[in-house]
């Protein structure tokens, strides 16, 4: 089991100009996450993060409120839900992947969200994203629909 320290610790490597060390750290927290609620402790950081300039600091913040989605019984999701849904198009389009991707998990904690992740997902305009990238935005997309579809 993951301590108090660690993940204060964890967390502020998630911003870690070493890409390395950010990533292990994310990874250590996702474990966590799915442990206990000690992470979810830290749940407006990863809200703060999903405004990061740094798009790999946004995709943290993204994975980690998803991850933390089955813990948030004080309802900081459907506070910031609209804000989580404009990534679904982010100017980075592995931001916008990794996003539209955890909206399953968030979908399958948070129910009452499925209606507007959906519809979402359903209005993304993806014109912005290059003819290499548009297809794998959609496809991940229509996988997340299709699950989203499998909750109901």
């Amino acid at each position: 089991m993951i301590n108090e320290e660690s993940v204060e610790m964890l967390v502020r490597q998630l911003r870690s100009p070493n890409n390395k060390v950010a990533y292990c750290a994310l990874k250590s927290l996702v474990e966590a996450s799915g442990q206990s609620d000690e992470v979810y402790h830290y749940m407006d950081t990863f809200i703060e993060m999903m405004s990061d300039q740094n798009s790999y600091v946004r995709t943290r913040g993204l994975t980690l409120i998803a991850c933390n989605a089955r813990w948030d019984e004080a309802g900081k999701i459907e506070k910031i839900i609209d804000e989580y849904l404009e990534h679904v198009t982010d100017e980075k389009p592995i931001t916008a992947r990794q996003c539209v991707k955890a909206l399953a998990q968030v979908a399958e904690e948070k129910p009452q969200l499925t209606a507007r992740i959906s519809d979402a997902l359903r209005h993304a305009d993806l014109s912005k994203y290059t003819d290499s990238m548009r297809p794998l935005v959609q496809g991940d997309i229509c996988d997340v629909l299709l699950t989203l579809n499998s909750l109901k």
